[in-house]
């Protein structure tokens, strides 16, 4: 039997695996009160436990893209999503703070490599007029995933305590994994693909040699030794910072200053997401029909980028407005502004390296992403805890049109490889 339309439907998996990731990783931020009640922590402890996340997420993060080149695409992911699924449900058996900021550490050596290997999936199925959709598909999971951990850790830690919560989103993961098990392989070795669908885009996408599911071994040191990669780490240590803010610190916000309780929060706190959501689609198709109306590709892709800067600065604003509906529409011009901006950033290491080195240059990218957020989520602790959450959105909305500059300075249209020249 054939799948029809098999592509699309596998862009559709990475979404969920996605969106498994952020419901995951988002739960903690929004039971963070009934757990610091329940084990007596503050604001700088909280940030500890993120702190633990982010530096295994770091770790991991360079190390995961190496393992995905190795393993291949389908058994790399299967064994990512398992690891951190199973981690997500130990958080169910924490007593104390220490266990807490072991079950995140855990949690932070299996999530990253969800992206270096959605990303490497999206080079061997799409060709690079649509890979920046493909890359705005699976992102717009993340938005997904983070809406709805507001809306169901909500609803079952109300009905049903913050322990079956996590054990809830842990076991969502290892039944996508058992599907992904079944379908996926690469095209010219997937029995679902139809020999008439592979003939429209076999010319257009990745050789064979390079979409092996072992591949060889990649020279990781050639890898991040190159402009691109150190361009791309450097740019998302800055701005990844900016979404993770979000991610861990609204719910906590929208509590402490907005006087929101849990109830409130899982009905509000989607609305940012659901902006992001639009964006990593909105930026992924736009990018495409730029490269299809002859825009050449880092142009359409630094374009897109330079727009996702400019709605930035409004977050600054954010704390100031008297109604929390108000800071919450702010908030939705990060989330928006931050897709145009990744739907385009993380298909840039499918137009800058070999398909057998995209996974070891999306990892080291999203390396510099996690120290980024690991060393900005300390820093917030201690900033909102001593001061105030005002110069927390001040950085937030700058990181970006800061960091625009440096991708144009640091990597022109001239160092993009022609189509050519990453098939040699």
């Amino acid at each position: 039997m054939k799948i029809p339309h098999l592509r699309w439907i596998l862009a559709g998996m990475l979404f969920l695996a996605t969106a498994v990731n952020y419901l995951d990783r988002g739960a903690l931020a929004v039971v963070s009160r009934n757990i610091r009640t329940e084990f007596g922590l503050n604001e700088q402890d909280y940030s500890y436990s993120l702190v633990a996340f982010f530096l295994a997420y770091a770790i991991m993060y360079a190390g995961s893209g190496y393992i995905v080149d190795r393993l291949g695409t389908k058994k790399g992911f299967a064994f990512f999503i398992g690891f951190w699924s199973i981690a997500a449900m130990l958080h169910a058996a924490v007593r104390g703070t220490w266990s807490l900021a072991g079950a995140r550490f855990l949690l932070g050596l299996g999530e990253p490599g969800n992206w270096p290997a959605a990303t490497k999936a999206v080079n061997e199925w799409f060709p690079a007029r649509q890979r920046a959709l493909g890359v705005g598909i699976f992102n717009a999971g993340s938005s997904v995933g983070a809406m709805l951990s507001g809306i169901v850790i909500a609803w079952l830690t109300i009905h049903y305590g913050w322990r079956f919560a996590f054990l809830c989103t842990g076991a969502v993961g290892l039944l996508w994994l058992a599907v992904w098990l079944i379908l996926y392989n690469p095209p010219h070795m997937n029995r679902w693909l139809s020999e008439r669908e592979y003939a429209g885009f076999r010319d257009e996408i990745a050789p064979p040699q390079e979409t092996k599911p072992a591949g060889e071994r990649v020279r990781w040191q050639h890898v991040i030794a190159q402009r691109g990669c150190w361009t791309l780490i450097l740019a998302r240590f800055f701005t990844d910072p900016v979404i993770y803010f979000v991610i861990f610190w609204l719910p906590e916000y929208l509590q402490k200053e907005r006087g929101f309780n849990l109830a409130a929060v899982g009905k509000y706190s989607w609305v940012p997401y659901a902006f992001g959501g639009v964006g990593y689609i909105l930026g992924g198709w736009l990018s495409g029909l730029l490269i299809r109306r002859g825009w050449a590709i880092p142009r359409a892709r630094k374009t897109l980028m330079l727009v996702g800067a400019g709605f930035m600065p409004i977050a600054i604003f954010a704390p100031y407005f008297p109604e929390a509906w108000m800071a919450i529409g702010a908030t939705c011009s990060i989330t928006f502004g931050h897709a145009l901006w990744t739907s385009n950033l993380q298909t840039i290491p499918t137009d800058l390296f070999r398909g057998t080195e995209v996974g070891t240059a999306a990892g080291f990218s999203g390396m510099g992403g996690a120290i980024g957020g690991m060393l900005a989520n300390l820093g917030t602790g201690y900033v909102v805890r001593h001061f105030s959450y005002s110069p927390v959105f001040l950085m937030a909305g700058l990181m970006h049109p800061l960091s625009i500059a440096l991708v144009y300075w640091l990597l022109p249209d001239s160092r993009f490889p022609s189509e050519s020249e990453l098939a040699r």
